[in-house]
């Protein structure tokens, strides 16, 4: 029975059959199509002609040797992976509320690649779990933890939900990269896996997948009636017989086991759990018919078959094919559906001061002595770290040994080990002490504690720069690196400010704008890379995981010389700052210039991101941990917080920096992952305190 109409509205005729038969119909249309192109698309001689005449019956038989043998088993597998993350992607979105909660911001998609990689690291046998059980099981426990961290946000749940999905799949990732490079051979052939790839050697994976995707569609259509009441308010929905927490699980089990049978097929391919329910809803907001779920979640899973066979189109079409086998499809929906992420966040407006997540003042009326205490302490600590980090190592040295380096009076073989190691300990304290100095000035302007550099899009653009740089052009500068990977941070921090702003910089929309940009850029550089070299995944892998390993001397100066020079400028600005983390009326109100003032201090942030990243590549977490604990410890007043911060991020950096050159000796694990490692559940618990008191 159909509700009562409100008085005075107008009569609603029935939606009618006939336009969404015909929409059906054209997006079949579309997609038979797709795959027929596909089909002729691929590193042999077989083209379009032959295709044909293998339906008249009149080719060579090699022609279905090579269909049956490569083409036929990557068209099967992007229509399989297609549905499944198009039907998971308009499920999750219906559940959370939320048109930007997906597969890839929930971690979902990154739990179940951490689960298959651990398996296949450590050659696990588990007799009662296959491929897709053990990702489901991975993508049950990070989509759990994220939906647990992203719970009462209240007005800020969208960016509670993004940050929160966006620091476990860092933290997977991590955690995926340190078995890759300690498991080298036992997981070959899984970095490039990992960002999805449709090259099958049968049709094995997809028949083993297919009832599984068929059942968990059945399942979720079987829901879509009370998914459609669910819309109505989880008390409307109970009192018309709706139980409201078995259907969000249901559906969430349907959703995360369609997720899991995709990666297990294809890799954790980005972003199509995203744009394809943004296009079916986008349809369906013009066409009534498919707004009911048993029509939506079926539209939504062809769409996700055209984006995937789309995107492989035209990676080939741009790419050569030999080179195009070496580059995941995933690159390229990654492309697309961060683009999405970004258009998505341009409509999200925060509710002002609530979109201030609680920061933690452990010590806001510290004395002077006490605070002349922590920074004497902290800068002890930091000597100490770099002494320990000139001594450990591969070869583990004495202190007898460095005075001896220092008097001239080693030998030639430690003369050439401290040679080679006192430019990587020196990387990671400059490094350290300018992430966390610029993650000091975003939070404090952006006024988000969440908020980082690498989440504004600097980090993603100055890597861009410099990798672009090293790939084509290997024998530039130190100099000219820096210079470029400045201007690619700065330019993309520019794109995020430009777009987030609408009548006023609103912090929930550029840290939303800013992961999608990020996630844009990672895209690009594994594309750059991949297609520039694709052997060469070892450039990735150092790039994408921040190393010190290689650096010289002359390599330090660009770094050195914008913390000489742009820190300063900072330290002058830092009652601005105190002022900027208010509100935008009190700066204004003491004569501050509002918008020349926050575009210098983040042009300056983007200055010391850009240097370190050129220096030793993506590391991410500083700028958000040191911040925070400098707070912690000495309040919020930046004439306090700038110091302790900027030690805080030489100890965590050098630190991590040893541990990797340490732990596994002669094997190194990269300091960016290791700063990942250590941040990461410092975030979560961030992120969970928050959450209780928001």
């Amino acid at each position: 029975m159909s509700p009562p109409a409100r008085p005075g509205a107008p009569a609603q005729a029935p939606p009618k059959l006939l336009p969404t038969a015909a929409v059906f119909a054209i997006t079949l249309g579309t997609l038979a199509v797709l795959a027929a192109l596909h089909l002729t698309q691929g590193t042999s001689e077989v083209d379009t002609m032959d295709v044909l005449r293998l339906v008249t019956g009149t080719a060579d038989p090699g022609v279905w040797n090579v269909l049956e043998g490569a083409r036929l088993p990557r068209l099967a597998a992007a229509v399989l992976v297609g549905v499944a993350l198009g039907a998971s992607g308009v499920l999750l979105q219906s559940v959370a509320r939320n048109p930007l909660a997906s597969p890839d911001t929930l971690a979902v998609n990154a739990g179940a690649y951490l689960a298959v990689t651990a398996v296949a690291a450590f050659g696990l046998s588990l007799p009662l779990l296959s491929g897709i059980g053990v990702a489901f099981v991975g993508a049950v426990a990070t989509a759990g933890l994220v939906l647990a961290l992203a719970a009462g946000g209240g007005a800020t749940a969208t960016t509670r939900l993004i940050l929160a999905g966006s620091a476990t799949a860092m933290a997977a990732n991590s955690l995926v990269s340190v078995l890759l490079l300690l498991f080298e051979e036992s997981t070959t052939g899984l970095f490039a896996w990992g960002s999805g790839s449709l090259s099958l050697a049968g049709f094995a994976p997809v028949a083993q997948s297919a009832p599984i995707v068929l059942l968990a569609v059945i399942g979720a259509l079987a829901l879509g009636p009370r998914l459609d009441l669910l819309r109505l308010g989880d008390d409307t929905a109970a009192s018309l017989g709706v139980h409201v927490r078995r259907t969000r699980t249901l559906a969430v089990v349907c959703s995360l086991l369609l997720a899991a049978c995709a990666v297990a097929v294809a890799g954790p391919i980005g972003f199509v759990g995203l744009a394809a329910p943004v296009a079916a809803r986008q349809i369906a907001r013009r066409l009534p018919g498919l707004l009911t779920h048993r029509t939506l979640i079926p539209f939504s899973a062809l769409c996700g078959a055209i984006i995937i066979i789309g995107a492989d189109l035209a990676l080939r079409a741009f790419v050569d094919p030999e080179t195009s086998i070496y580059i995941p499809v995933g690159v390229t929906t990654t492309l697309l559906g961060a683009a999405v992420m970004v258009w998505l966040a341009r409509s999200v407006r925060s509710a002002g001061s609530q979109d201030k997540p609680a920061i933690l003042h452990g010590a806001a009326n510290r004395g002077r002595i006490g605070f002349a205490l922590i920074v004497i302490g902290l800068a002890v600590a930091s000597v100490a770290a770099l002494v320990v980090g000139m001594m450990a190592g591969d070869t583990m040295l004495l202190g007898g040994d460095l005075v001896n380096w220092l008097a001239g009076k080693t030998g030639s073989t430690y003369t050439w080990i401290i040679d080679q190691r006192y430019p990587r300990v020196l990387a990671a304290i400059l490094a350290g002490a300018a992430l966390a100095c610029a993650g000091t000035v975003t939070q404090g302007v952006a006024r988000n504690p969440l908020a980082e550099p690498g989440l504004l899009g600097v980090t993603a653009g100055a890597a861009i720069g410099a990798v672009t740089l090293i790939t084509w052009a290997p024998n530039a500068g130190a100099w000219t690196v820096t210079a470029v990977a400045a201007a690619g941070g700065l330019a993309a921090f520019a794109v995020v400010y430009a777009i987030a702003w609408r009548g006023g910089l609103d912090t929930g929309r550029l840290v939303l704008v800013g992961i999608g940009v990020w996630s844009f850029g990672m895209a690009v550089i594994t594309l750059i890379i991949l297609a520039s070299d694709p052997w060469d995944t070892p450039k990735a892998m150092t790039w994408l995981s921040g190393s010190t390993y290689g650096r010289t001397a002359e390599r330090l100066i660009p770094l050195a010389v914008a913390l000489v020079l742009v820190v300063p400028v900072v330290v002058m600005y830092r009652k601005d700052i105190d002022l900027l983390a208010l509100d935008d009326d009190t700066p204004r109100v003491l004569g501050v210039r509002l918008e020349r003032t926050r575009l210098l201090l983040l042009g300056a942030a983007a200055v010391l991101t850009a240097a370190a990243v050129a220096v030793v590549g993506v590391i991410g977490f500083v700028g958000l941990v040191a911040p925070h604990l400098a707070r912690a410890l000495v309040g919020s007043r930046h004439t306090r917080v700038l110091p302790v911060s900027l030690l805080i991020g030489v100890l965590l950096v050098s630190i991590a920096d040893t541990l990797g050159r340490t732990v596994i000796a002669p094997a190194q694990i990269p300091a960016g992952l290791v700063c990942a490692l250590i941040g990461t559940p410092y975030f979560i618990w961030l992120l969970w305190r928050t959450r209780t008191r928001t």
